[in-house]
Order: C-alpha cells, then structure tokens, then sequence
C-alpha cells in the first residue's frame, strides 16, 4: 500500500505539490490524474523516494519513505518517464543488471530474467541491443527492471506515453494481472479515457491539489457529468471549490 500525507514540494518561485494526500491499496489500480504541470510527476518522485518533500511524507507499506529511504525503495518498482536503458545492453543483460543492483544471487538474478522475459512476452528483444528497441520493446525492459526484485508496489509515470494501440492493450492486461495478484499499481496520466480503462481509484489533481477523489463512478456522481471526459474537465476546473 502506498499513502501519500500532506506531501508539498516548491521549486524556487513554483509551489509545484501543495499538502497532496491519498491512499492507493493493494490490489486496485490508482490513477494520479490531471492535466500537465498539475504536479502528478512531483508527486510520484516523492513518493519513490527521488525527491525529498519540503513537507509531509509518504508510506510505503507503513514504511516512512523520507525517514527510511532504502526500506521504502525496495517495496516499490518505478518506471518514470524516461525509462533510461543502457543501450549496449541486451533486454536482458538490463534486466540482469538491475537484479544484481538489487542484492539478487546469481541463480535468482537468472530464473527471475526467464520469468519476466516470458511474462512480458520480450523473446524478440532479450537478445538483442537496447539501442534498436521500439517503444514498446522499451517499455517492457523497463518494466522487467522495474519488477525484477518483486515489489509489492508499482509506480508508473505517464506509462503509455509515446505507445502503438496494441503496446498499450498489453500494457493494460499485465497491470491488470498485477492487480489480481495482489500489487498496489499507482501510475499518472492526463489522459481521461486511459485512466478509465485501467482504474479502480482515481485521484484528481490540478494546481499541485487533490481536488477529487474516488472511483469513477463517484466522480461522475460527485461532479454530475454524464461522461468521464466531462466530469475531469468539471472537477479541475474549479479546485477551489473541491478540495
């Protein structure tokens, strides 16, 4: 489970997150959604532990990421925007690599590659070259490395950026499948109708605020919108009278 508490971050003029606090639970799918520079990326590099808060906290499996970092970090897999792979590696040479970053022994480092090679269908790029990936070849590495050490939690920053439609269905079913095995998946998106598609919760964010929060039913409840598309363009546009 992750819990965000009151977390503020400014960047010298820019108050960029002001007292964000929610709840994300194991096994449901949590949306941080909003339009860009609402502070949804803010948001999530505090909670994984990247940026410090100027305030408040998060918990990570009631483990306080800012007191203890190194706990916190090994509950969470973190796939941020730029996925950041070594391009003279192999997909799996990455994957190995990050394994062993993350204390794995060898032969655990090994069947943990095979395991996630399979799961994330990768046989077409395990071998080969990071430099030559597509996107979605790309973002599955990066998953692997993300899920290599078997956290319990999953953060995901704008994950289906730059995505062909069948990269982001099967993006969709293993997040999917995550969530049935129990994980906490948090991930952030301005994108209405992706957000629909994969959430259980969904928190709204506009102007470094939680303005609303809930399933996508009660928002449109709460908003009174017949669509989703209509009830996010409510819901931030007028955080004033939302908090």
């Amino acid at each position: 489970m992750i819990e965000a508490r009151e977390l503020a971050k400014r960047f010298g003029a820019v108050q960029a997150v002001r007292a964000v606090s929610f709840t994300a639970a194991d096994g449901r799918i949590t949306g941080l959604l909003g339009p860009n520079g609402a502070g949804k990326s803010t948001s999530l590099r505090m909670i994984s532990t990247v940026l410090r808060p100027d305030a408040g906290t998060a918990l990570i499996d009631e483990l306080d990421a800012v007191q203890q970092p190194l706990a916190a970090r090994r509950r969470i897999g973190v796939l941020s925007h730029a996925a950041g792979l070594y391009p003279h590696l192999s997909g799996r040479e990455n994957i190995l690599y990050f394994a062993e970053l993350h204390g794995l022994a060898r032969a655990e480092r090994e069947q943990r590659a095979d395991e996630l090679i399979e799961m994330l269908e990768m046989a077409d790029c395990a071998t080969r070259q990071a430099k030559g990936f597509s996107q979605g070849q790309r973002l599955k590495t990066a998953l692997a490395r993300a899920l290599v050490h078997r956290p319990r939690n999953l953060v995901l920053d704008e994950p289906t950026n730059g995505l062909d439609v069948m990269a982001v269905r099967s993006l969709r079913q293993l997040l999917a499948r995550l969530r049935d095995a129990g994980h906490c998946v948090l991930f952030s998106s301005h994108v209405m109708q992706e957000v629909a598609a994969l959430c259980d919760e969904v928190v709204v964010i506009a102007q470094g605020a939680v303005v609303a929060a809930g399933t996508p039913a009660a928002l449109l409840e709460r908003s009174g919108a017949s669509g989703l598309e209509e009830a996010f363009v409510r819901l931030i546009g007028s955080p004033e009278g939302l908090g």
